[in-house]
């Protein structure tokens, strides 16, 4: 769709877009190094619109740091109710009509840092395509389209209803876009459907308890919580976990854990302005000096020094 190409070349930077027709905006806590998002809702489909789109931009730039990947979706199909009191009357599910519109569409734009990707892409030889493009070794800008399936859709549709606020808005986001992330180079490299290699994950149960386990992680990221507690709180096999973790969402559980850790760690240090000591009391570190290591691991900075360079 040509008008849709238009639309999204504009998201490049993250302007105002459309202001004429968008009903709403939420922008993401402007941390250096993490990753930045837009949603806006619209209330007419643009000319031409017939289904679901995305598009997949990757910036190149000699300096590494000017480097970045940007995701752009524009998605259609729902009905939004301005009322809320949830026992309202005016409800749909209660038979009625209520005030919702399905012409809406929303326009969810993300945009990842290069050093912010390079926490996937550390110790390898960066030789595959989704590694040297993660990497920023492919050396010529491009953007693709990139189709649209219910597993991404259902992720798109959970950021844009979730309930979360202040910190665990943080957590949720931060979360949903690495999978969105990881869906869509699934697609850039031509991978289809979903095609389990794990037998077991082909019952849908036991992706629940995957899934289930995430939630949880999240859950516990001011907390840690053992492998082997997780998974009892899963209810799942500990190997099946790691396996079917792994496979499900393309890095290991401890990778993923504490990559959302340090994330929440720059927005609890950036955003809510608390001190080194507060935020590595909270996450429950032994000692400053272990959350410090961990955090410049993870960041390539100490944590004093996130206020005073941008990543």
């Amino acid at each position: 769709m040509n008008s849709l190409e238009n639309t999204l070349s504009e998201l490049n930077t993250f302007p105002e877009l459309g202001k004429s027709r968008a009903v709403s905006l939420r922008k993401s806590p402007s941390v250096p190094g993490s990753v930045h998002y837009v949603i806006k809702r619209y209330q007419s489909k643009p000319e031409g619109f017939t289904e679901d789109q995305a598009i997949f931009i990757y910036n190149y730039h000699p300096h590494k740091s000017k480097s970045s990947v940007e995701l752009v979706f524009c998605i259609s199909g729902n009905q939004y109710c301005n009322h809320n009191d949830q026992e309202c009357n005016q409800c749909p599910a209660s038979g009625f009509a209520g005030e919702s519109d399905k012409d809406n569409f929303d326009v969810i734009g993300f945009r990842f840092s290069a050093r912010h990707l390079s926490t996937f892409v550390k110790g390898l030889k960066t030789t595959t395509f989704s590694e040297n493009i993660l990497g920023f070794k492919h050396t010529q800008s491009f953007k693709k389209s990139i189709p649209v399936y219910k597993r991404t859709r259902d992720v798109l549709d959970s950021m844009i209803n979730h309930s979360f606020t202040d910190t665990l808005e943080n957590i949720f986001i931060n979360a949903q876009s690495q999978i969105l992330l990881l869906y869509s180079m699934d697609m850039l490299s031509g991978t289809k459907e979903i095609g389990f290699e794990c037998k077991f994950l082909a019952n849908e149960a036991d992706r629940e308890k995957i899934a289930l386990s995430r939630e949880i992680l999240l859950q516990h990221i001011c907390n840690p919580i053992t492998i082997k507690e997780l998974s009892r709180k899963a209810a799942i096999n500990e190997c099946y976990l790691k396996k079917g973790f792994k496979e499900m969402y393309g890095t290991t559980i401890f990778d993923f854990f504490q990559n959302q850790r340090m994330e929440h760690a720059k927005f609890l240090l950036y955003e809510k302005n608390m001190t080194v000591t507060e935020v590595a009391d909270l996450l429950e570190y032994s000692s400053i000096s272990h959350f410090s290591t961990a955090f410049k691991k993870h960041t390539g900075l100490k944590p004093c020094e996130l206020l005073f360079r941008n990543i």
